[in-house]
């Protein structure tokens, strides 16, 4: 079942930005995943030869690794930040 928003959807809302970020790293892996494990299998096959796939692989693991620490340790979400970059106030005026 798919995660169901209970209000509407806000880029602005620190809360969604988390659970977009974690989807779309979510679905990287499972790119990543679906075609290497294709290509390996082909390779295996011997359907194809590429002699670069090692590097490909290499390449496209480190860059999901990098995606991985902005996400999970790097990535601020707090509404603070949002504010400063829209420039609205944080809180409203009295």
């Amino acid at each position: 079942m798919p995660p169901r928003w209970p209000r509407k959807p806000d880029r602005r809302d620190p809360a969604y930005r988390r659970l977009d970020d974690r989807m779309n790293f979510a679905l990287h892996v499972a790119i990543f995943a679906a075609s290497n494990s294709g290509l390996w299998f082909l390779t295996k096959i011997q359907v194809l030869h590429w002699a670069s796939l090692p590097w490909l692989t290499g390449t496209w693991a480190f860059i999901l690794l990098v995606h991985a620490v902005y996400i999970f340790a790097l990535a601020n979400y707090s509404a603070s930040e949002e504010n400063e970059i829209t420039g609205t106030p944080s809180q409203p005026p009295q």
